[in-house]
């Protein structure tokens, strides 16, 4: 089954909307997908006060231990971040709306970033 087809949830199917319609077939890249969501998981600890220090040093811990599975992975994602929010007084959803909503007025934006990505790296620019 592809990411696309049989996926639950109905933000999940409006995220989805969203990647056809700004990055096309790019859109069902797991690698790309994947550096991108490392970005604004640094960026969300940042945000929380999250030392440079810290996040190199989970960054050497993760990476010493056995790669893990991805689907208990996710679950772990969402349930941690379920948690962040709660410590720090966000609607998850709400706040997951209003960045989609803004993604969808900066399509223009975000593909000329991409565009200005270098070849072969995780960097967005």
């Amino acid at each position: 089954m592809s990411f696309f087809q049989g996926h639950s949830g109905a933000f999940q199917s409006k995220v989805v909307d969203w990647l056809r319609a700004c990055f096309g077939d790019v859109s069902r890249d797991r690698e790309e997908r994947t550096h991108r969501f490392l970005e604004e998981a640094i960026e969300l600890a940042q945000a929380s006060g999250c030392s440079k220090l810290a996040a190199m040093q989970l960054v050497d811990y993760v990476y010493s231990r056995p790669k893990g599975e991805i689907d208990q992975e996710v679950g772990g994602v969402k349930v941690t971040l379920a948690g962040l929010c709660s410590a720090s007084d966000i609607d998850m959803q709400e706040a997951a709306d209003h960045e989609l909503a803004r993604n969808w007025d900066r399509i223009a934006d975000i593909r000329a970033k991409r565009a200005a990505k270098r070849k072969g790296s995780p960097l967005p620019q």
